[in-house]
């Protein structure tokens, strides 16, 4: 490949990066409508068969695989991939999109551990050095006041890297011959298996009490969607598909290392939809947190080694 063309691809899947942090950033922050009304475990169902369908319809047109070459391994990948999406949308019922996406970009720090501790891999001191940077930014980000935070959602955002970590890590390692479509319907199934799992307990086991608005996103149970929920979970699912897409078509069109870099305008474009829709303008503290974060991503993501799955 030429210098020209690969500059090019590059540019191109800088554009869809920016793309995808838009559209999705933009539809997480309506999550709080949703969680206002509706409950997580619904809102799960609802969306993965209004997007498992989009992907049915639309498959056999565009040339999609949806069928798993793997089964096995697709179920797995599945359901540790599901897991991380599950508690970052939890969290989105408690804290801003910026916060939530913070505690997910502690992802590339659990890479790297599992990389050393679970497959041996040597780390260097530049590496480690930003992995520390990176976590001291999000400390910054989610406890602002360098104190522990009244929210006890920030500790579990972290928690949602972590899963997320080991789903990409799962990717790489356990699903490479599967298509983008295929992992896609499987996280999406994942998600619509739990929802319908956590509707489930809560009927048959219902809370004393719920919590009115979105106190009670995690513990209520199934109810009648107005038109409003039924409008932001179609806006979700459409924006996941959509933004996904174009992810998948920056990893296709510029080196990994690269569009991993651009990944991190998510922290920014969730921090400005934020400050548009709701007039939550991100505080210095936090700002000089995301900023860190960025810095630290971008160095471990260009000092990773290529030839190293």
């Amino acid at each position: 490949m030429t210098t020209t063309a690969r500059a090019s691809g590059t540019l191109v899947a800088a554009a869809a990066i920016v793309g995808y942090a838009a559209l999705v950033t933009y539809a997480d922050n309506f999550v709080r409508v949703i969680a206002e009304q509706a409950g997580l475990w619904q809102f799960h169902a609802m969306r993965s068969a209004m997007a498992l369908g989009a992907l049915l319809i639309v498959g056999p047109f565009l040339g999609l695989r949806l069928r798993p070459r793997n089964p096995r391994a697709f179920a797995a990948r599945s359901a540790v991939h599901g897991g991380a999406l599950l508690v970052y949308f939890g969290c989105l019922g408690f804290l801003s999109v910026a916060e939530a996406v913070a505690g997910l970009f502690t992802a590339p720090i659990f890479v790297l551990l599992i990389s050393r501790f679970v497959y041996g891999q040597r780390l260097g001191r530049l590496r480690i050095g930003a992995a520390l940077a990176g976590f001291a930014g999000v400390v910054i980000v989610l406890f602002p006041d360098g104190a522990i935070a009244p929210n006890p959602a920030a500790p579990v955002a972290v928690l949602a890297g972590a899963l997320y970590a080991m789903g990409n890590i799962a990717t790489r390692a356990w699903c490479p011959e599967e298509s983008a479509a295929t992992l896609l319907a499987g996280f999406f199934g994942a998600l619509g298996i739990a929802g319908i799992a956590g509707l489930g307990v809560l009927a048959l086991w219902p809370p004393a009490a719920v919590p009115e608005g979105a106190a009670g996103f995690i513990l209520r149970g199934w109810t009648v969607p107005n038109a409003e929920v039924l409008w932001w979970t179609a806006v979700q699912a459409g924006a996941s598909l959509i933004g996904v897409g174009l992810m998948v078509k920056a990893y296709q069109l510029a080196e990994a290392s690269r569009v991993a870099v651009f990944e991190y305008m998510l922290l920014p474009a969730a921090a400005a939809w934020t400050w548009v829709i709701w007039g939550t303008a991100v505080t210095p503290v936090a700002a000089l947190g995301m900023a860190i974060i960025i810095a630290a991503g971008a160095l471990m993501a260009l000092r990773a080694d290529p030839a190293r799955p």
